[in-house]
């Protein structure tokens, strides 16, 4: 029997609705040599059931069963069971393109330097998609490159969890962590702030479920002020490390709840950068009001771009690029 390749990780709870459909797409994989650990936590419907029958016709899908205590402990109990060289995040809502497998290993077999892939996503069901979600499927899909998703990195996680693959070691390695924000952003940023590289396979290779059941709709640890304390939490960790004060680029709403979150860590705003005509030489919070072209006397070290909407993050970007600053060096967005 030839080795497995790649492992597939699948929470599961409550799924009966959709579990057959994700099953199926699987099994239609053009890569045969995978095993998927389906880890049921604790579901009250007919999930285990289904996934029991499913591996008696299937001897590659594998059932774990668990006490429900969330989707960081059932992540980390089927981690434990992989063993191939790569494993590969799955949702038990989604449907995986029969060709996801072979592409994202041939893409980490050519890039070995990469501990993890990704690929671009379609929402469905279209019809029920809102227009925010719309937008936010078009920004994940235009993370083209590695360069892409580091630049985007601090905006929100720059890819869909259940798109990514994994070096298996690196996975294990790392592992997932309770902190009360996205386990998935923080699994993302704590390998991009620890020197590890995440490539991407710019083709849509997952069908990504977007319904308002959805775990990342109603649960208290995917909303907004959870992703601006994790990103703030490792802006620490990393880009302002060694810099207590910094240049806020914006002062809006999305600027001053990131400002709020990196002060409960002693870091705060030496300036703020601002557009608008009636904030300009103003002193909000001790920092100064300034227009952009002052940073180019002012030189700072550290400057964090803090506002919504990729349109003026794009501007902004050029502006500071021009005036000779290097992104993720000098500046980072983190919207």
């Amino acid at each position: 029997m030839k080795r497995t390749q790649v492992d597939i990780l699948m929470p599961v709870f409550n799924a009966e609705a959709t579990l057959p459909a994700c099953l199926k797409s699987l099994s239609r994989q053009t890569e045969k040599r995978w095993r998927c650990w389906a880890i049921d936590d604790g579901s009250t419907d007919a999930s285990p059931e289904i996934l029991q029958d499913a591996a008696v016709r299937d001897t590659r899908i594998h059932l774990i069963s668990k006490k429900h205590e969330g989707i960081v402990s059932a992540l980390n109990t089927g981690m434990r069971y992989c063993t191939a060289p790569k494993t590969a995040r799955m949702d038990a809502d989604d449907w995986m393109h029969q060709k996801r497998l072979a592409l994202q290993i041939s893409a980490l077999q050519k890039n070995p330097r990469w501990s993890a892939v990704g690929c671009h996503v379609r929402g469905f069901p279209r019809g029920d998609m809102t227009a925010g979600g719309r937008r936010y499927e078009a920004w994940l899909n235009g993370v083209q490159n590695e360069k892409d998703l580091c630049s985007e990195a601090w905006i929100e996680c720059p890819v869909a969890h259940p798109s990514l693959m994994f070096q298996t070691s690196t996975l294990q390695a790392f592992g997932y962590h309770e902190h009360g924000w996205p386990e998935d952003y923080d699994l993302v940023l704590r390998m991009l702030t620890q020197g590890k590289h995440i490539g991407m396979v710019p083709q849509k290779l997952l069908s990504w479920r977007d319904s308002p059941n959805r775990l990342s709709r109603t649960s208290p640890r995917y909303q907004l002020d959870a992703f601006t304390r994790c990103k703030a939490f490792y802006l620490v960790q990393n880009f302002l490390a060694s810099h207590a004060r910094y240049v806020l680029w914006g002062h809006g709403p999305t600027g001053r709840r990131l400002r709020r979150s990196l002060a409960e860590y002693d870091r705060s705003p030496s300036h703020i950068v601002e557009v608008h005509p009636r904030r300009i030489g103003q002193v909000l919070r001790g920092a100064p009001v300034i227009v952009p072209e002052d940073l180019l006397d002012l030189r700072p070290e550290r400057i964090v771009v803090s506002v919504a909407g990729a349109s003026p993050r794009a501007k902004i970007r050029m502006a500071l690029n021009a005036m000779g600053f290097q992104e993720n060096q000098d500046y980072v967005c983190a919207a």
